[in-house]
């Protein structure tokens, strides 16, 4: 007989941890609040807020430490997106690449297959756009084709006893209250989680929650048509399209069907303003001229006075677990702003990293004593907890920093100069790519390979693309080149300041010494 895991929402997250438990050999149960989401009314419920996700490579080195073949096939419904392009007020578009190693190059001729072609040299770092129902949907029918998982949808959460390990569940359809018996339980139930709450109750859990001032808004830019009449993308597909307006954003994601998921972030006080269709396509037109065309002024207003506002939140916990009875994962454990990309790839890393750290203790998937407390579970999660609180912590403060990145300095000189010669710096001490798939064994084994990384690192790099190196590291180790790039930058300044006066005082005696003549 094997150990029996409740899982606590039926999310990316939920649906990885039940399926990398159920390779262990335990029996899971997932109870998910809201109906089945692959019901064609639970895709109706929830297409205003059809987010996309970027899942990078610690996303996919979580996966594929679970089941390689499925990271594959998940991959196939992405979109890679090798850097940002970014539109200025006046209309000109430019391509800034997320990585050294992500070389792509933009050219806009009009195609017989699309509005834009791609010259691609020789690919290899990207972020992929994916759709958050694809994702989720594949992982669930990946959870539930094992014989040891089970799923129940309309089951919200009503209390948890974890000293008694018990939890009661009641059916939103039919009403009835059941308690459920478990060996672990584990809360994948989002920003307010209700495992969390139960966990207050029994743990003494610092608990920080933050609404930033900014919320978001999402619209949709239909596809276009090429000479055929077939649906074409309006932008270039293989770039994060962002609209930088100092104190606000707007964003574009490329999708399968050829239609882009758009996002407003603003600040609350600014979209209050937005309160009649004349005032907002008078806004839009003002801000994002082009995405207006693009998208349809009909279908902007409409579609911007129908779809919810939503908030940003932020929220910060420690401990993630109770003894070896609970444990809390992804935003359950740490929601942050989504302005690094890193949401889900945390979540789905939070899952890796536990799985690692599991086998390392060597807990096993038979049933313990009753009433008594399994001490390498125990020391697995409260290892979990130690080494992991200060990552997340670290991600959180990072993302937060990038959106004044995205909404303002990337237009500035300042952030282009640093960028190169961040770029220089990496190019000269790091000369070789450190790939994925030369990671993933490794990862699938340890939580993170021991050691410092070597060489110049530049900060987007060490987020998106080294899942061998934890958040804490790298936001350490960025600090330090900081610092250098500063100085450096400081130095540029007065070797520039001097050269020009050096210039300057030749030309007078150049002009001196011909007057004298």
């Amino acid at each position: 007989m094997s150990r029996k895991l409740v899982v606590v929402g039926a999310g990316p997250v939920g649906c990885l941890a039940a399926l990398a438990f159920a390779k262990r050999g335990w029996l899971v149960d997932i109870y998910e609040g809201r109906p089945d989401m692959r019901l064609p009314s639970s895709k109706l419920a929830t297409q205003q807020r059809s987010i996309n996700l970027a899942i990078s490579h610690r996303g996919i080195a979580a996966i594929e430490a679970v089941d390689a073949v499925a990271a594959q096939r998940f991959l196939q419904s992405a979109i890679p997106m090798h850097g940002r392009m970014i539109h200025k007020l006046s209309g000109e578009q430019q391509s800034q690449q997320y990585d050294r190693d992500g070389q792509v190059r933009k050219i806009t001729t009009p195609s017989s297959t699309d509005c834009f072609i791609q010259l691609r040299t020789h690919l290899l770092q990207y972020i992929n756009s994916i759709d958050r129902a694809l994702l989720n949907e594949g992982l669930l029918q990946e959870a539930t084709s094992s014989p040891n998982v089970r799923v129940f949808f309309d089951s919200k959460v009503l209390s948890a006893d974890f000293d008694n390990k018990t939890i009661t569940i009641r059916n939103t359809t039919t009403n009835f209250e059941q308690s459920i018996d478990f060996d672990l339980c584990l809360g994948a139930d989002g920003s307010y989680s209700v495992i969390r709450r139960q966990m207050m109750r029994v743990v003494r859990m610092n608990f920080q929650q933050e609404y930033i001032r900014d919320e978001y808004v999402e619209l949709k830019m239909p596809a276009g048509r090429n000479e055929k009449g077939e649906p074409a993308y309006l932008l270039d597909p293989n770039h994060l399209h962002i609209w930088p307006r100092h104190s606000f954003m707007f964003i574009a994601l490329p999708n399968k069907d050829k239609t882009f998921t758009c996002t407003l972030f603003a600040p609350s006080t600014e979209l209050d303003r937005l309160c009649s269709a004349d005032i907002i396509l008078s806004w839009f037109k003002s801000y994002f001229p082009d995405a207006v065309r693009a998208i349809g002024e009909q279908r902007l207003v409409e579609d911007f006075m129908k779809n919810p506002r939503c908030p940003l939140i932020c929220t910060k916990a420690k401990p993630y677990h109770y003894k070896d009875r609970v444990i809390i994962l992804g935003d359950a454990a740490h929601s942050m702003v989504p302005f690094y990309g890193q949401g889900l790839n945390a979540g789905l890393e939070d899952v890796r990293v536990l799985s690692t750290i599991l086998d390392e203790e060597g807990v096993q998937s038979s049933p313990s004593i009753p009433d008594y407390q399994d001490r390498r579970l125990a020391n697995a999660l409260q290892r979990y907890t130690d080494t992991r609180h200060e990552d997340l912590i670290a991600i959180c403060d990072l993302a937060m920093d990038n959106y004044v990145e995205m909404r303002h300095s990337v237009t500035q000189l300042t952030y282009l100069i640093r960028k190169t010669l961040d770029n220089l710096l990496y190019s000269i001490t790091s000369p070789h790519l450190v790939s994925l798939s030369s990671l993933a064994p490794t990862l699938s084994r340890v939580p993170y390979p021991p050691g410092k990384p070597k060489g110049w690192l530049p900060l987007y790099t060490m987020v998106t693309f080294r899942p061998d190196i934890n958040y804490a590291t790298v936001k350490e180790k960025a600090a330090r080149q900081s610092i250098i790039l500063d100085w450096l930058s400081w130095l540029g300044v007065v070797v520039f300041g001097v050269a020009v006066a050096w210039i300057m005082w030749l030309a007078r005696k150049m002009v001196v010494a011909i007057g004298g003549h």
